[in-house]
């Protein structure tokens, strides 16, 4: 079980992200596709302005029951112990365990 404080830090960072997502995307089309290289080093310095944790990189995918940092797999959203664990109970539908 993670600290709560680390959950709901990862949660702010998660609406963050989503708030400058627009003008993230945007300031790196210009960077990327601008000829000018004076629009281009404003875009960079507008993107060094704003906020560290609303870049995507910083978010941290957990275990949605838990809060597990590591382990996570992206199909089922929860870390590989807790799928072990529904799997062994027979609560993941369509999931067996394999066995020869």
């Amino acid at each position: 079980m993670a600290k709560k404080s680390k959950i709901v830090k990862n949660e702010q960072r998660r609406a963050l992200v989503a708030r400058y997502a627009t003008r993230r995307a945007e300031l790196k089309v210009i960077c990327a596709t601008s000829s000018s290289p004076e629009l281009r080093s404003a875009a960079r310095r507008e993107l060094a302005r704003q906020p560290r944790d609303a870049s995507p990189v910083r978010l941290r995918h957990r275990d949605a029951v838990d809060g597990r940092p590591r382990g996570y797999l992206r199909k089922f959203g929860l870390s590989r112990v807790r799928v072990r664990q529904l799997v062994h109970d027979g609560l993941a539908p369509g999931v067996r365990k394999a066995s020869w």
